[in-house]
């Protein structure tokens, strides 16, 4: 028997609001881990000398490019043109959803910076300590929020492909900001918890409000992406881990920068597998007394 758009609907919402709550709570433990313990700052500052063998002076201009890509003015354009790409497709509600999650996201950075603003010291950054102010990454929330926001906004049958370059792009910018010691991990981590947390919630209320399309386009197949993402995900911890070679540090601190990347690079593919399946479109009621079975949806459908 078919599933009901209002069972449906249910269990997007339950998705959602497990994925915010759980990345309100990775949120609180990045932040404790990174700010409050003295191991773990120990291991971030460990993880983080690590990720500079990426650097290179040949390749410099490369990593400040993929470094800065979540810059206001970029970050502004390809906000607005993934609230666009809504609005063209008939979707406010995702619009408006797009929009507040990329105000938010900001503005909830810049406070929490501000409110856990603390020296962290690391003795192999000599004259060059990051500041205070550095947790959670504005860059790395940027560049999350823009990936996720763009899976919303997408017509359901590029969400998986989208989801796919949206997360590459975003990991990418923040190994490049750790290459450059421009933030520690940790935040790097409640920088992308915070987008995760943002956007979840947004989708959780986009279940009340958003009405079903009647001729919806089926959901996405998505387990490409879980595995090419997967694989992406083991070779660049593979690559952090060849690159740290360069650096001198002793095996328990290289296994710590190889765990590290691995784990960014995994929390990164499963917010944007989860927005993905959070983000299907509401569909009416199939096989029910009170609503008629939509017909098989048209290639154009599919496009929507």
């Amino acid at each position: 028997m078919a599933r009901s758009a209002p069972a449906v609907a249910d269990r997007r919402r339950t998705l959602a609001v497990l994925a915010a709550s759980g990345c309100s709570l990775g949120l609180v433990g990045a932040g404790v881990l990174g700010l409050a313990v003295e191991t773990g700052h120990e291991r971030d500052a460990a993880m983080l000398h690590g990720f500079t063998g990426l650097y290179g002076a040949r390749i410099d201009p490369e990593i400040r490019v993929m470094a800065r890509f979540a810059d206001p003015v970029p970050y502004a354009f390809l906000g607005l043109l993934g609230i666009a790409v809504a609005l063209v497709r008939r979707r406010p509600w995702r619009a408006l959803a797009a929009a507040i999650a990329l105000a938010g996201t900001g503005v909830t950075t810049q406070a929490l910076k501000h409110l856990f603003a603390q020296p962290r010291y690391a003795d192999w950054l000599l004259a060059g300590q990051i500041e205070g102010a550095s947790w959670p990454s504005g860059h790395s929330t940027a560049a999350m929020t823009l990936a996720l926001c763009a899976v919303v906004v997408a017509p359901p049958g590029w969400r998986a492909a989208i989801a796919l370059l949206g997360g590459g792009c975003a990991l990418g910018l923040a190994y490049a900001t750790l290459a450059l010691t421009w933030h520690y991990p940790s935040d790097v981590f409640g920088g992308f918890l915070v987008a995760g947390a943002w956007v979840f919630a947004a989708l959780a209320v986009l279940t009340h409000v958003e009405v079903g399309d009647p001729a919806p386009a089926r959901p996405p197949r998505f387990g490409w992406l879980v595995g090419l993402g997967a694989g992406g995900a083991l070779v660049a911890a593979a690559l952090v881990g060849v690159a740290s070679e360069r650096v001198p540090l002793d095996t328990g601190d290289r296994a710590t920068v190889v765990i590290g990347a691995l784990a960014l690079a995994a929390l990164a593919l499963a917010l944007v597998v989860v927005t993905v399946i959070a983000a299907s479109e509401p569909r009416p009621s199939e096989g029910s007394d009170a609503t008629p079975r939509s017909p098989e949806p048209s290639r154009a459908a599919l496009a929507r």
